[in-house]
């Protein structure tokens, strides 16, 4: 059990999620003058916390492991399937989120005009989707860029 606190890219990682989802509350205020602490636990925004932990991680295997190394490989490789997947897939989910409450909202608001007609549908107000989920490029980008320079930071300090 003691060698896991030794396993530094696993904290490389680690420490760069920790960091990039703590960074997401300032930027967040100095843009929209609020303070919104839920950013700590939540997806999407600035910077990719995916994009730190996975270039934490491949920084920190090729550190320990040698940057020609299988698991080096491994690890970048897997870091290039999800920085993609943020920026792609999860993004796109995002967007189709923005419609699909953009419809919910029409229909709910369809249902309380239709309240002056005798017969009212039994329908529940649907909830709202989570419309942050994945990606602007350069929020990747910067994560990614977060992620090695932890990893170095960290191999630095306590390595």
């Amino acid at each position: 059990m003691a060698a896991i606190f030794d396993n530094f890219p696993l904290w490389a990682a680690l420490i760069a999620i920790g960091i990039a989802q703590f960074v997401k509350i300032p930027l967040t205020y100095f843009a929209t003058k609020t303070w919104q602490w839920s950013l700590l636990f939540s997806t999407g925004g600035m910077p990719s916390s995916h994009s730190s932990a996975v270039t934490a991680l491949s920084t920190a295997v090729g550190i320990r492991e040698g940057f020609t190394s299988s698991m080096f490989a491994i690890s970048a490789v897997i870091g290039i399937i999800v920085m993609f997947d943020a920026a792609g897939v999860r993004r796109h989910a995002g967007m189709q989120a923005v419609v699909l409450n953009k419809l919910v909202d029409e229909f709910n608001h369809l249902l309380e005009g239709m309240k002056t007609f005798k017969v009212r549908p039994n329908q529940e107000k649907a909830q709202k989707l989570k419309e942050l989920l994945g990606h602007q490029p350069i929020e990747v980008l910067i994560g990614g860029w977060l992620g090695i320079l932890i990893a170095i930071i960290v191999d630095r300090l306590f390595y």
